[in-house]
This record gives structure tokens, sequence and C-alpha cells, in this order.
């Protein structure tokens, strides 16, 4: 965190609680500033991230020719219209070429691009083409299913909305047979161990 970023974040939030109507300086809120500047640095930390850096030396040579995916990837993100939380799951597949992937560093693809200021649209393609530079395999599939606090908490105010975006990439767009296989294994059933 540099130092000659945080006081700016800081005495805007305060200007803000000000804005409101607050008292900055009453017991509860004397301290905010700062828990929020800390906040949003963590929430956004994903600037600070690199697809190459949590990837590095996690891609390995391996035959393999099936389907890999993971699924139920936890997810938190800030959507960039309101700033306010929306969060859910990723699946991510891919079909290897030669080459696989640590099964860790598909979670911290995700979490490279999740902890910016997002939209879901551009979440799940980010997703999908990272996974397609690194390993250039014959196809990925990314699903994202997530909740708005902007479309929960305000706006329309529907608490039980998801968002379901898809992004496809090589044969997962174009064989049907890949495609209607990676939805099959995202929607099953599953499987408790």
């Amino acid at each position: 965190m540099s130092n000659t970023t945080a006081p700016d974040i800081r005495v805007h939030v305060r200007a803000i609680l000000e804005a409101l109507g607050e008292d900055v300086e009453r017991n509860g809120l004397a301290r905010t500033p700062e828990r929020v500047e800390k906040a949003y640095r963590w929430l956004t930390r994903g600037y600070e991230m690199s697809v190459a850096d949590v990837v590095g030396s996690g891609v390995f040579e391996e035959s393999h020719e099936s389907m890999i995916l993971v699924r139920d990837i936890e997810l938190y993100s800030m959507c960039e219209h309101h700033m306010l939380p929306f969060f859910g799951k990723a699946h991510v597949a891919y079909l290897p070429k030669g080459r696989i992937i640590g099964l860790s560093k598909l979670p911290r693809i995700v979490e490279v691009f999740a902890r910016r200021l997002q939209v879901q649209e551009r979440l799940t393609d980010q997703v999908a083409d990272a996974v397609m530079d690194v390993l250039e395999p014959a196809g990925v599939g990314v699903v994202i299913e997530a909740a708005h606090l902007c479309m929960m908490m305000r706006g329309v105010e529907k608490q039980n909305s998801t968002t379901v975006t898809s992004a496809l990439r090589g044969v997962f767009k174009e064989d049907a047979s890949t495609r209607e296989e990676f939805l099959r294994l995202v929607h099953g059933p599953r499987i408790i161990v």
C-alpha cells in the first residue's frame, strides 16, 4: 500500500461521511476512513496481481485429452458501477492439448480478475481468455453465477436473483457435444467426498 495514495482515500471517505450528514468524530466513525481504505485495497488487490505470477511454474506437459473442470470456485468482486459487492461461483473447464495446469491455479486466475472493480460479463471473458493464453488448449468454458448487491439492496431490490454468464472458447464454442458435456458437468449433481 502506497503512503502517497492511502491518505487520499481516507480524506475522500471522510468527505463522503460528512456529506451524508454523519459526525466523523463520533466513536463509531473515527477510524472508519482508515478501515474503508484498508478494505478497498484488500477487495481490489487483483490490480497488483498478474496471471503470470499466480500461475508461475504450474503448467505441466501431459498427454491427458479429456475435459478438466474445477467447479464451485467461490468469488467475491465489486461492481464497478456502484462499488457494491457481487459474489458467487465460477466453473472453469478446459480441454487440454498437451499441457495441463495445477488445479489450484484456476481459482487463482479467477481471483486475479475478480479482485478488481468489475462487471460480471468482462470477468467471465477475462478468465476464459487467460486460460486460453496460458495453456493454448483445444478449448475453454467458463460459467459464473453471482448475486449482485447493487440489484439486491438498491434499484429493483430483487434478493433472490442471480446472474449467469458464460464464455466459450475453441471446441467449447464450436462443438455442441463438448459444450453439452461442460454444461452437464457444471449443473449436474455435486459429489460429496
